[in-house]
């Protein structure tokens, strides 16, 4: 496959036009003079230009790779050119580093694993803040919880917890950061047995906007619990997530890719999967991809157990594949079974559309969406990934950012119209959208939908009633695409 995506760990110059503006590289300075050393300031020039005076037009400047590290995410379309990026090492150093920011009103962008495709979502062009160094997993048999900080992957909690027997409710593919995740519902294979990632959490360590670092749970900050239960980062900076853990043994599973030729049978399988299985232990992700004038499925199927499940998942392997890697194995190596890398380092927009039920005629309104748009962009990019829930649309070449917009809302419009024809008509009109996979577009209530009283009436937000509708809007033994 033909992919001519920019490294961004490879890209160690940066142009003047990219150079800090005085007031932002002072907050910096002063991050860096403030905090301890277990924290570092990171430049996208090195510090010894940074006093440079005036340098002529078209000089570059070599950045720092931890700055590059820094500021990296899944999809290079979500990264800005911060004009500097610190690693706090501590909450105290978060707390030093928010009351900066917050005096001096600097913009900052605060990532966990980076694994994002809309802009601003964990990126800035003020201050990343990168939590790479708050990496710290302990288990505690006794109360039957881990702690973990916030710049983890999920990969890494599942290696560590695996010699214990036990898991957490955590992302379903690699590379996927714990905070992020967490903070905005989280959709796990456990899902079905335990919940959202959410729903497991038991404490929060964080760092409030004032600087003070709290330890917020059910019976410390009810409110405040409530609020970070789906508030992103918007009540302070999380830094460590206590987590209940469950007993966790070999499972069953792998993947299944299948040609175009047989979509009809996976959409069949898929359909009434949605409408009969009712075991918790069974799950599946169905992606689509168009690729190359190729039209793929990519099927992972899911049980937690170590043994086949009779009759669940006969109608998918009944399908003939073109590869396949199912089996008994651990719960680490079925996570890592979809490589997550062919897509990254791309440019790249994400959205969902909030369905209330899976059918046939929907998931056939997916794939001519897919071809459609597959054929129609076919010029403006090497490639085109549509999941259906979630649409995940990449590319290379920033001329064809805007295409790319107006393809994926108009493709979701599409799908949502296909969606009410069939009568789903509360996927209108105020549903909410999942938070982590809500395109870019600074529209509030799409991603917290519109707050209605008993008559309808826009009204308070209630607790609950937010958490309610994210998870009544999608289907977690039905996603079709990781969050």
């Amino acid at each position: 496959m033909l992919r001519f995506a920019r490294i961004l760990g490879t890209a160690l110059l940066l142009p003047r036009s990219l150079a800090a503006t005085p007031d932002v590289l002072a907050t910096c300075q002063q991050i860096a003079n403030a905090i301890s050393s277990a924290s570092e300031v990171f430049y996208s020039r090195m510090p010894t230009s940074l006093l440079a005076l005036d340098p002529p037009d078209g000089t570059v400047y070599a950045a720092d790779p931890s700055y590059l590290a820094d500021i990296a995410h899944y999809s290079i379309s979500s990264t800005e050119e911060a004009v500097c990026s610190v690693e706090p090492g501590t909450a105290e150093d978060v707390g030093t580093i928010l009351t900066i920011v917050g005096s001096t009103s600097t913009p900052f962008g605060v990532k966990s694993g980076g694994h994002a495709n809309n802009p601003n979502f964990s990126s800035s062009t003020g201050i990343q803040i990168a939590m790479t160094r708050l990496s710290a997993i302990d288990y505690d048999s006794s109360s039957e919880t881990v702690a973990v900080g916030a710049g983890n992957i999920w990969d890494d909690v599942y290696a560590a917890l695996e010699p214990y027997g036990v898991n957490v409710v955590g992302g379903r593919v690699s590379g996927i950061g714990v905070a992020g995740f967490t903070l905005g519902g989280g959709y796990s294979w456990l899902t079905n047995q335990y919940g959202l990632a959410l729903d497991s959490v038991r404490a929060f360590e964080l760092v409030l906007p004032n600087g003070t670092v709290t330890n917020v749970t059910q019976s410390t900050y009810p409110d405040l619990f409530w609020g970070l239960k789906g508030g992103y980062n918007n009540y302070g900076i999380v830094t460590t997530f206590t987590l209940q853990t469950y007993p966790q043994g070999l499972v069953w599973g792998g993947q299944l890719i299948i040609l175009g030729e047989y979509i009809d049978q996976v959409n069949s399988a898929t359909a009434n999967f949605a409408a009969n299985v009712t075991d918790p232990k069974a799950q599946i992700i169905a992606t689509y991809d168009y690729e190359e004038g190729a039209l793929l499925a990519a099927v992972i199927l899911f049980y937690d157990a170590p043994s086949q499940p009779a009759d669940i998942f006969d109608e998918f392997l009944a399908i003939p594949a073109l590869s396949t890697n199912i089996s008994t194995q651990s719960f680490l190596s079925l996570v890592q079974v979809e490589p997550t890398t062919t897509s990254a380092n791309m440019r790249g927009f994400s959205n969902t559309v909030p369905f209330m039920e899976i059918t046939l005629p929907l998931l056939e309104a997916i794939v001519a969406q897919l071809e459609y748009w597959g054929t129609a962009l076919a010029n403006s990019s090497t490639t085109l990934r549509f999941l259906p829930f979630n649409m995940d649309f990449f590319w290379t070449d920033a001329t064809y950012d805007d295409a790319f917009y107006a393809a994926i809302v108009a493709s979701s419009q599409n799908l949502t119209d296909t969606a009410v024809a069939e009568g789903q008509t509360l996927v209108t009109g105020g549903a909410a959208l999942s938070k982590l996979r809500a395109v870019w577009d600074g529209r509030g209530e799409h991603i917290w939908g519109v707050p209605r009283g008993d008559d309808g009436v826009e009204g308070a937000v209630r607790p609950g009633e937010r958490h309610g509708a994210h998870r009544r809007m999608e289907d977690p033994g039905m996603r079709l695409e990781p969050c």
